[in-house]
């Protein structure tokens, strides 16, 4: 069984995420269709795009792209 760490730039992409959630996704990704699908999910629901951004950043884990 292995233990991901994060590292601090991601600690602090996932605070972002829970006050801007497109703005974490932008930092980790850049300006792809992620980001314009958070900011829709952000639109419908605050919970929708932290929960969006969340993923995109768990899922990108060591990939910071800014």
């Amino acid at each position: 069984m292995t233990s991901r760490v994060s590292s601090p730039n991601e600690l602090a992409l996932y605070f972002l995420a829970i006050f801007i959630p497109p703005m974490a996704v932008f930092f980790k990704t850049g300006c792809h269709a992620d980001v314009w699908i958070n900011i829709f999910l952000w639109i419908l629901g605050w919970i929708p795009g932290v929960i969006h951004a969340w993923w995109i950043i768990s899922k990108n884990e060591g990939a910071i792209t800014v």
